[in-house]
C-alpha cells in the first residue's frame, strides 16, 4: 500500500488580508493571527510565503494548462521496476495461454472465442494501467504560494489556509504531500509502485479499471489453466501441447501462482477502491481517521464524480477522453517526475 503523508501545518489565520499583506510579506507573515476557539495555530515564521526576493526556481512549477499538454511521469526506480514486471508478467501470462493452450487445441471455436477474450481483457488492463501511470494524479503547482495568487483565492477574513513546505504550495482541502512524486496530490489515496504514480483525483478511475481487468483476466486464466490440466491428463500428456509434458507442467504451475496472487491482490484492492468511492474517503483519510469537513457524495454520486456522466459502458472504456499530447523532452530539476 501506499505511504501516509503527514499533514502540513496550518499556514495562518487571516484577517484583513488585502491592508496587512504588504508589511509582512518580507517578515513572513501573511496576516494577523487570531486565535479563536476550535482552531490550533502554529507560528507562521517557519513556512512563510514566497516573497520577490526568494530563491525559488521557477521552472519548476507549471501551470494547470501546461501539465494538461504533456504527459506525467515519475522517475522512481523502485516504481519502474515494478511497472516493467506487470507488463512482463502479463506479457507471460498471454504466451502461456494462446501457445501452450489454445493454438495446439484442436477446437476452433475454443481457441478463437477463449483467445480473443483473453487478449482483449489483456489489452485493456495494460491500457488502463498505462493511463494510470502516465496521467497526471492531480498534483498542485508548485510554488504558488505567492502574493498574486492568495489575492486571487479572495479568501474571506479568518480563514486558514495550509501551505506544504517541501513543495511551497497552498495546499486545497484533502490534498496530501507524496514523498516519492515531490508533489502535494489533491484527493490522493495512495502511492502505488505497480503503475508508478500516485492514485489520486484525476487518475483514481484507470486505477479501479487496472485493477478490475487484471482480476477478470486473472480468473479466466486460472479456468483455462484447469481445463488444460484435465486435457492433458486424460490425453496421457501426448497431444495437448506443442511442448514438452515438464516443460508444459512447469509453465501452467507458473501462470496459475501467478493467477492466484495477482487475482487475490487486485480483488482486494478493486473491492477497497469502490468502497472509498462510494464513501467518498480515500484511503490516507481512513487511516488517518480524519472527519470530514466536505460535503460527502455517496455511493452512486460518488461513482459519477470519479467515473464521469450517468453509468455506462463507457465507465469500462480506459481509452475515454484520451489524446495524443505534443512529444517534448523537458527533465526537470524541482522533483523525479517529467513530461514527454
Amino acid at each position: 500500500m501506499g505511504r501516509v503523508p503527514r499533514r502540513a501545518p496550518p499556514l495562518c489565520q487571516l484577517r484583513g488580508f488585502f491592508s496587512n499583506y504588504s508589511g509582512q510579506a518580507s517578515q513572513g507573515r501573511v496576516g494577523e493571527i487570531m486565535q479563536p476557539s476550535g482552531h490550533r495555530l502554529r507560528d507562521v515564521e517557519h513556512h512563510p510565503l514566497l516573497a520577490e526576493n526568494d530563491n525559488y526556481d521557477s521552472s519548476s512549477s507549471c501551470s494547470e494548462t501546461d501539465m494538461a499538454d504533456r504527459v506525467w511521469f515519475i522517475r522512481d526506480g523502485c516504481g519502474m521496476v515494478c511497472a516493467v514486471m506487470t507488463w512482463l508478467l502479463v506479457v507471460y501470462a498471454d504466451f502461456v495461454v494462446t501457445f501452450v493452450m489454445l493454438l495446439p487445441s484442436k477446437d476452433f471455436w475454443y481457441s478463437v472465442v477463449n483467445g480473443v477474450l483473453f487478449n482483449c481483457l489483456a489489452v485493456l488492463a495494460l491500457s488502463s494501467h498505462l493511463r494510470t501511470m502516465l496521467t497526471d494524479p492531480g498534483a498542485v503547482p508548485k510554488g504558488n504560494a505567492t502574493k498574486e495568487y492568495l489575492e486571487s483565492l479572495q479568501l474571506k477574513p479568518g480563514e486558514v489556509i495550509y501551505k506544504c513546505p517541501k513543495c511551497c504550495c497552498i495546499k486545497p482541502e484533502r490534498a496530501h504531500h507524496c514523498s516519492i512524486c515531490k508533489r502535494c496530490i489533491r484527493k490522493m489515496d495512495h502511492h502505488c509502485p505497480w503503475v508508478n504514480n500516485c492514485v489520486g483525483e484525476k487518475n483514481q478511475r484507470f486505477f479501479v479499471l487496472f485493477t478490475m481487468y487484471i482480476a477478470l483476466s486473472s480468473v479466466h486464466a486460472l479456468i483455462l489453466c484447469g481445463l488444460q490440466f484435465i486435457s492433458c491428463v486424460r490425453g496421457q500428456w501426448t497431444e495437448c501441447s506443442d511442448f514438452s509434458p515438464p516443460i508444459t507442467v512447469i509453465l501452467l504451475i507458473f501462470l496459475c501462482l501467478e493467477g492466484l496472487l495477482f487475482f487475490t491482490f487486485t480483488a482486494v484492492m478493486f473491492g477497497t477502491q469502490i468502497h472509498s468511492i462510494c464513501n467518498d474517503e480515500t484511503e490516507i483519510e481512513r487511516l488517518k481517521s480524519e472527519k470530514p469537513t466536505w460535503e460527502r457524495r455517496l455511493r452512486w454520486e460518488g461513482m459519477k464524480s470519479v467515473f464521469g456522466g450517468p453509468p455506462s459502458l463507457l465507465w469500462m472504456n480506459p481509452f475515454v477522453g484520451f489524446r495524443f499530447r505534443r512529444l517534448q523532452l523537458r527533465p526537470r530539476r524541482g522533483g523525479p517526475e517529467f513530461s514527454v
